[in-house]
C-alpha cells in the first residue's frame, strides 16, 4: 500500500511538470528554463548523495555523461520546453506517453531486438491515437501547432535512444550517480546557450515558482522516488507510472490552467495507453548493482 501511494505521488509530480513548463516557459524562454531546471536538480541530487554518504564517480565517464546529458535531459527537456509555447501542459503530458513506443523503435534498430506482431500492432495503434489528439483538439491545426506536436514526439524519439544508450553504456552504474551526472551534463551543455537567450525583463513570481517546482520536486525529488521504487518493488510495477501521468496532466492542467478535457483528448490518450501496452508487455528485469539498479528504459517524464 505505501508503495502504490509513492508510485501515485510519482505520477503526480512528473505530471505536473508539464504545468510548471506550460507557466514558466514563455516567461523564461525555453533554454533558460531548461538549464535552471537540471542545474538546481543536479545541485539537490549531489546534496542528496552528501547525505546518504554516496561517492559519485563522475568523472571517469565524463565524456558518456556529456553525450547522455544532451540525449536524455537537454535536448527532449528543451524541445518539450519549445512545444509549451503553443500546446497545452494536458496535450504535452499525452504525447509523452509515447515514450515507450520509440523506445521500442529504438531498440529494435540499435539492439536487434525483435519486433513482434503485438508490437508492430502497437506501434501502429499509437500513430491513430497521436493523429486522433492532434486532430480532434481545440487547439488550431496550423504550422506552429504541428511543429510544437513534431517537438514533443521528437522529445519522446530522444528519450528512446536515451534509454537504450544508458543500457549500453550505463550497466552497473548505481542510478543516484546516473540521474546527478545526466542532470549536471545537461546544464553544462546547455549553459552557453542559455547565457544568449536570458529575457531582458525580471520573470514573474508564478515563474520563479513554476521554475523551482519544476527543479525540486518534479525533477530532483521525483527521480528519488523514481529509484527507491524500483529498489523496493521492481522495475515491473515502477513502469506503470507511464500509465498514470497523462492523467495528472489532464488533471493539473483542467484545476490550475483552465484547460479543457475534450472527448478528443480522452479518446486519443485511451489509444495511445493501449498501444504502450501492446508495446511494453511485461518489463524486462533490471540489472541489479550493490546500490541502486540502473533503469534500463528512459524515465518518462517532461
Amino acid at each position: 500500500m505505501r508503495e502504490s501511494g509513492t508510485l501515485v505521488l510519482l505520477a503526480a509530480l512528473w505530471g505536473a511538470s508539464f504545468l510548471f513548463i506550460r507557466i514558466a516557459s514563455p516567461v523564461l524562454g525555453p533554454l533558460v528554463l531548461v538549464d535552471l531546471r537540471v542545474l538546481t536538480a543536479g545541485l539537490v541530487l549531489v546534496g542528496v548523495a552528501a547525505v546518504r554518504r554516496r561517492r559519485l564517480d563522475l568523472g571517469a565517464r565524463w565524456r558518456a555523461y556529456l553525450r547522455l546529458g544532451a540525449i536524455n535531459a537537454a535536448i527532449p527537456f528543451a524541445l518539450v520546453a519549445v512545444a509549451a509555447l503553443r500546446l497545452p501542459a494536458s496535450m504535452l503530458a499525452t504525447l509523452n506517453a509515447a515514450i515507450p513506443l520509440f523506445t521500442a523503435l529504438v531498440a529494435a534498430v540499435w539492439l536487434g531486438e525483435r519486433l513482434t506482431g503485438r508490437k508492430v500492432g502497437g506501434l501502429l495503434l499509437g500513430i491513430v491515437g497521436v493523429g486522433l489528439l492532434v486532430g480532434w483538439s481545440p487547439i488550431p491545426l496550423d504550422l506552429e501547432s504541428a511543429a510544437a506536436v513534431g517537438c514533443s514526439l521528437l522529445a519522446s524519439l530522444m528519450y528512446g535512444i536515451g534509454g537504450v544508450y544508458t543500457k549500453r553504456r550505463f550497466g552497473g552504474v548505481p542510478a543516484l550517480e546516473l540521474a546527478t551526472g545526466q542532470q549536471l551534463a545537461a546544464a553544462a551543455l546547455l549553459a552557453p546557450l542559455a547565457l544568449l537567450t536570458v529575457p531582458p525583463s525580471a520573470p514573474t513570481g508564478a515563474a520563479i515558482v513554476a521554475t523551482l517546482g519544476l527543479a525540486v520536486p518534479s525533477t530532483a525529488f521525483a527521480y528519488v522516488l523514481y529509484f527507491r521504487l524500483i529498489g523496493r518493488v521492481g522495475p515491473t510495477r515502477t513502469m506503470t507510472v507511464t500509465f498514470l501521468i497523462p492523467g495528472f496532466g489532464l488533471l493539473w492542467g483542467a484545476l490550475l490552467l483552465g484547460e479543457p478535457i475534450t472527448a478528443g483528448m480522452l479518446a486519443g490518450l485511451a489509444i495511445i495507453l493501449a498501444s504502450v501496452a501492446l508495446v511494453v508487455g511485461r518489463p524486462v528485469a533490471l540489472p541489479s548493482t550493490s546500490e541502486e539498479p540502473t533503469e534500463r528504459r528512459s524515465a518518462p517524464t517532461g
